[in-house]
């Protein structure tokens, strides 16, 4: 798996210079600010009640580039998500319809075309897992790993969290999170023996669990792990938007014998009620949370967390320990396994070996 084994390189469809835009918007002051604008920059403008048609009729899109500029400065992020936009129309009636059913909002638009987010990191990245030791803090053995994604663009390093964050700005969340779970799991085949293998996966990039984590199911079977050893994380504050969605894709993760774990537990401070309802089977002590328990309010919200798990049957976990002083404060609180920098950084692991063991 060294090497460039574990290396995926994703197409991202990223648009061309348009000369023609369709914008549409129920809001009625958005498409006169933009036919205003439009016709600032030299273009053709042609209206129509909650539809706007923007043309350069003479060249090759570079006005129509300043017109995506400057609406990404003059409108408001709110403004923008509510706007609908089609570049370069088909002039076919249905291939319009089609596109105009799966139109982006002008928000996604301009992040796509590298307006609003320096897409081309994502468009460019070679993206990979690496896999961090979580340890029994009874013995300090490791007993699972959690795979975080990692990527590289234009000779440096970028981190999961720039990735989704480009990801999900450029309508792209779906597949960069699909890419991340099932890379995650095929890289651990050759060596996680019978340790379990942690994966982040965020409900909003499931909109079917049966259709959406087939690709997932087939990884699991191919890669030779047992469905037992995979444990699914979802953040606490992605858990909240929709909870009956939320609850359809743990319960077809645990139909498939995958468990679930609740990740960040305690970021917000309101975690019991959330951890009551979906039962995770493991229950994870976000760092905001572990990095204050000298103080008394976070160490009291730690100890009902754990309490909770502990009687709904969870294992809890206690993320962001560096230093012995906050592995033993874990420890004492009743968390059951350790994860961060003082038992092992993230890393990209040998065939049949597991990542070093800073500290036991």
């Amino acid at each position: 798996m060294s090497g460039t084994d574990d290396v995926v390189r994703p197409s991202w469809a990223t648009p061309d210079r348009a000369t023609r835009l369709l914008l549409s918007s129920p809001l009625e002051h958005v498409l006169p600010v933009i036919a205003r604008t439009a016709a600032t920059v030299g273009l053709d403008v042609y209206s129509d009640p909650g539809l706007l048609e923007v043309v350069e009729h003479e060249g090759d899109g570079r006005r129509m580039d300043r017109l995506l500029t400057r609406l990404a400065r003059d409108l408001t992020v709110a403004e923008t998500g509510a706007v609908r936009v089609v570049a370069d129309p088909p002039e076919n009636e249905v291939a319009l319809a089609t596109r105009l059913l799966s139109a982006p909002t002008l928000a996604v638009e301009l992040a796509r075309r590298g307006v609003t987010v320096e897409v081309r990191v994502l468009a460019d990245a070679e993206l990979w897992p690496v896999y961090q030791p979580m340890v029994s803090l009874a013995d300090g053995t490791v007993v699972a790993h959690e795979a975080l994604l990692r990527g590289r663009a234009h000779g440096r390093e970028v981190g999961g969290g720039d990735l989704f964050f480009l990801a999900e700005s450029a309508g792209w969340l779906d597949r960069l999170d699909r890419i991340a779970r099932e890379a995650a799991i095929r890289g651990a085949g050759g060596w996680l023996g019978a340790a379990d293998l942690y994966v982040k996966s965020n409900p909003a990039a499931v909109h079917r669990p049966q259709v959406c984590l087939a690709g997932t199911e087939r990884a699991v079977h191919d890669s030779g792990l047992s469905a037992a050893q995979l444990v699914f994380e979802v953040v606490e504050s992605q858990a909240t938007t929709d909870r009956g969605h939320l609850m359809a894709v743990l319960d077809h993760h645990r139909s498939l014998g995958w468990r679930v774990a609740l990740d960040d537990a305690g970021a917000g401070w309101s975690g019991l009620a959330l951890i009551s309802a979906v039962r995770p089977d493991v229950v994870k002590l976000g760092k905001e949370l572990v990095v204050r328990l000298a103080d008394p309010g976070p160490r009291a919200v730690a100890g009902a967390l754990i309490e909770l798990a502990h009687g709904l049957g969870a294992t809890v976990v206690a993320e962001g320990v560096e230093s012995e002083r906050v592995a033993d404060e874990v420890r004492e609180l009743g968390a059951d396994l350790g994860q961060g920098w003082f038992f092992g950084r993230p890393v990209r692991p040998e065939p049949e070996t597991e990542p070093e063991l800073l500290h036991v």
